[in-house]
């Protein structure tokens, strides 16, 4: 007897060395997906409580925007599962890196870039279409997701390019001269977003104009629906940088997806836009998953992924499960590969002594990759999640049809009037001044470094 249980002792801690635990689930079973989402979410969690910048509300090591992107997650989580274990650590973390309402704080704005700061606002913008509980005496979820598109619209820089948005935001940092598809997709769904929830049209007049200046670099290839990771403005945004990233495809079509029921389907663009680069995603699905399972296979095969590489995955299954509730053709399309995805996920989290610590190379299934951490935890909860929307059957809520996060269309700016700002045509007479206020700015800057080193 007492050797039988030292034996099932032994037998247990090699199991979960080996990573022969992994998290049981059936797939299409509610409540095995809610236990399933339940364990992952809580490792992940522990993950967040142990971080050593744990004083800091809703600050990870080492990065900022991430918090924004694990909110968001959780957000999802929520609404599909009812948990509300985390609400508070959300809310208090939300809350504190708000800034003056745009998610820009002080202690962080020096180095920030406009993809930085957008998926704290993607995160407001989910919590607005969810319902997400407010705490009195704090801003709205909505008026926050507005306070990120009035600090960033007038970024929209037409110094090259024609338009677009820059990746960094200040000329000092590397990147200021790339435009991105994360940073202008981001903001693309963010206005799409807005558009829905509000009906205030100039959202969507923005979202427009980022989806057809994007059509006309090489971020948005109508041609063949191909995404190119980034573009230079040297080179007036002909260039391109073509590793491919699952969460570029899925801003996109999630803002398409968004315009596609803003516009009640009679602007075919939006319905061709999401059909078109789904199928170009299909690039995800690799033969070593069955082209079934979801894979960034920019660096995945290699096993080189980074820490922000990591959780791109969760963006895509989250955003793309829900595009399915306000483009419901697209369903059947859809979720056999992230029906498929969650099992080899959930199968892949066999590691560390727990035996249910989850990797990121989700085609390997049961032979974990020797991976954890709190973005291969956040990938995971993310389709995860996703595969749950369906047993919700809700569309996201909007001002009209139920929402209940209040509009401030002057979220942060100092603006007096009750107006979200119009959409003006740019000349060359605004160009030239853009150019005219980057010279004064990167002059200035330069002085002031040189003052700095010289220790004036």
């Amino acid at each position: 007897m007492i050797l039988s249980k030292w034996l099932a002792t032994l037998l247990g801690g090699t199991l979960a060395a080996q990573g022969a635990l992994a998290i049981d689930l059936t797939i299409d079973d509610e409540a095995s997906l809610k236990s399933a989402a339940k364990t992952v979410a809580s490792t992940m969690m522990d993950y967040y409580n142990a971080r050593d910048s744990a004083n800091i509300p809703g600050k990870m090591d080492g990065t900022w925007w991430e918090g924004g992107s694990m909110f968001m997650t959780l957000i999802l989580y929520w609404w599909v599962t009812g948990d509300t274990q985390f609400n508070a650590a959300v809310q208090e973390g939300m809350y504190f890196q708000k800034g003056d309402d745009d998610f820009f704080p002080s202690n962080y704005s020096q180095y920030l870039g406009n993809d930085d700061q957008v998926f704290w606002g993607l995160a407001a913008i989910t919590a607005a279409e969810f319902n997400y509980p407010e705490l009195d005496g704090q801003p709205s979820w909505v008026s926050l997701a507005q306070g990120v598109f009035n600090t960033q619209y007038p970024r929209w820089d037409t110094s090259s390019c024609h338009g677009g948005m820059r990746w960094q935001i200040w000329p000092y940092q590397n990147g200021y001269l790339t435009k991105n598809a994360i940073s202008n997709g981001g903001l693309f769904q963010l206005s799409a977003r807005l558009a829905l929830y509000t009906g205030n049209k100039t959202y969507a007049e923005w979202a427009e104009r980022i989806w057809d200046w994007s059509a006309t670099t090489p971020l948005l290839k109508q041609k063949n629906w191909n995404i190119a990771d980034s573009t230079t403005c040297g080179t007036q945004c002909t260039d391109h940088g073509d590793f491919q990233w699952t969460y570029n495809y899925a801003t996109y079509i999630s803002g398409a997806a968004y315009m596609h029921n803003y516009t009640n389907g009679t602007e075919t663009k939006w319905k061709e836009g999401v059909e078109g680069l789904y199928k170009t995603s299909q690039q995800f699905f690799p033969t070593s998953g069955g082209n079934l399972i979801l894979s960034d296979i920019t660096c995945e095969p290699l096993g080189n992924c980074d820490r922000n590489q990591i959780t791109f995955k969760s963006y895509f299954t989250n955003w793309i499960g829900v595009m399915t509730t306000i483009v419901p053709g697209m369903y059947d399309t859809v979720f056999p590969q992230l029906k498929a995805s969650a099992q080899a996920a959930a199968k892949q989290c066999s590691g560390g002594d727990s035996g249910v610590k989850c990797g990121i190379r989700w085609t390997k299934q049961a032979e974990w990759d020797k991976s954890s951490g709190l973005e291969q935890q956040m990938a995971v909860l993310g389709v995860l999640s996703a595969n749950l929307v369906p047993f919700k059957n809700k569309a996201p809520f909007t001002a009209d049809s139920g929402g209940t996060s209040k509009s401030n269309p002057n979220a942060g700016t100092n603006s007096t009037t009750n107006k979200v700002p119009v959409l003006n045509t740019i000349g060359t007479g605004d160009k030239a001044g853009a150019g005219v206020l980057t010279f004064i700015f990167v002059t200035g800057w330069a002085v002031a470094v040189t003052w700095m080193i010289r220790g004036g």
